[in-house]
């Protein structure tokens, strides 16, 4: 009987950088219906990926989050591919800029004209306060 492989590569890449390329064993990604979890022998699979906080554990058991922003994830013949406009480390997000982008996306949501100055605004929102966050509750 042959082994069961329980990781499979893991491709993070951002639009300026690969930010992982490496095996997991898991990886859980927001979607706009919520978190979705991938482990080894997941089926074929394609996602819309939401600002949020992916988490991916490498075969030694290590976890690793990130921030990152819209994307899609693909999951394909045991290959789990994510590509998203940005991925940044928990440590290397500077908190007091992010927060100054959540302020000038508050202010723009409160002057938006428009369906898609209110998308736009909201979107840098959710991105600054995934910044934050990720900053607060992961930074190793």
């Amino acid at each position: 009987m042959a082994e069961r492989a329980y990781t499979f590569p893991l491709r993070i890449i951002a639009a300026d950088r690969i930010f992982y390329n490496g095996e997991a064993s898991s990886v859980t990604v927001t979607c706009p219906d919520g978190k979705y979890g991938i482990m080894a022998g997941h089926a074929n699979m394609a996602a819309a990926v939401a600002p949020g906080i992916l988490s991916y554990r490498t075969p030694d058991g290590d976890v690793f989050h990130a921030a990152v922003s819209d994307g899609v994830v693909k999951v394909s013949d045991g290959d789990v591919l994510i590509l998203v406009e940005s991925a940044e480390h928990p440590a290397d997000i500077d908190v007091l800029r992010a927060e100054r982008s959540a302020a000038e996306a508050e202010e723009e949501l409160k002057r938006s004209r428009s369906g898609l100055e209110f998308r736009a605004a909201s979107a840098k929102l959710s991105r600054a306060l995934t910044r934050i966050k990720a900053n607060r509750n992961y930074k190793k």
